[in-house]
């Protein structure tokens, strides 16, 4: 881990933000048995928490870890993600992952990419015939009891600090988190760009996510 920089971060989401698919997606598209529960749309009626969700989806799968190592490196990382990284640094920004997703898989794809940055996820493991074991981050200052990581929280210890903060994000539990920042500070595309929208706040729209680290550099801030 590397010492976070002064002045500005930038926290990111990793599944769908850095990376163009979302593991879990895979997951649900070809790692599961088939007659696994719709395990998502009890999450969207508010009968488990997103962590439990995730959970009970990786803990379902029955594939080798070979395969599943294999279509962990279908997601899409960004492929400009390492000089984008590089860059941001050179103009004085820090990066930050914030994930409710599993370390497990964001480390490996990181490391294969050599590109060495702050993560805050949800630790895992793999074994063969339990699937992905998923778990709370207990000694995290960041615990969410629904998420496993808060990502407003991370976003509040930077500001709190007095650092500018950007942040990126895709998805419904990102939306907390992005509400914190300003609006040409907050980046967003999917699911949270759609709440967003609903809400009335602005946000800067991207594809990629080298895209955020370009407008970043590019404003100077």
């Amino acid at each position: 881990m590397r010492p976070q920089t002064p002045g500005k971060v930038l926290v990111t989401d990793f599944d769908g933000t850095m990376t163009r698919e979302d593991f879990y997606r895979l997951v649900v598209g070809s790692l599961l048995p088939r007659g696994t529960p719709d395990h998502w749309s009890e999450y969207r009626r508010g009968e488990v928490t997103h962590f439990e969700c995730l959970r009970r989806y990786f803990a379902s799968i029955r594939a080798s870890e070979a395969e599943v190592l294999a279509a962990v490196a279908t997601m899409g990382l960004d492929p400009d993600l390492p000089a984008s990284v590089a860059a941001l640094e050179a103009a004085g920004w820090g990066v930050v992952v914030a994930s409710a997703g599993s370390e497990w898989y964001i480390r490996k794809l990181l490391g294969a990419a050599g590109v060495e940055i702050e993560v805050h996820s949800n630790p895992g493991r793999f074994v063969e015939g339990q699937g992905l074991l998923l778990e709370m981050p207990t000694g995290s200052p960041f615990l969410s009891p629904t998420l496993g990581v808060d990502k407003a929280k991370v976003v509040r210890a930077h500001l709190d600090a007095g650092r500018t903060v950007a942040f990126a994000g895709d998805g419904f539990p990102d939306a907390d988190a992005a509400r914190l920042v300003p609006a040409e500070l907050r980046f967003a595309r999917a699911d949270l760009a759609s709440v967003l929208q609903t809400e009335g706040l602005a946000f800067r729209a991207f594809d990629a996510w080298s895209e955020v680290a370009r407008d970043l550099i590019a404003k100077g801030t």
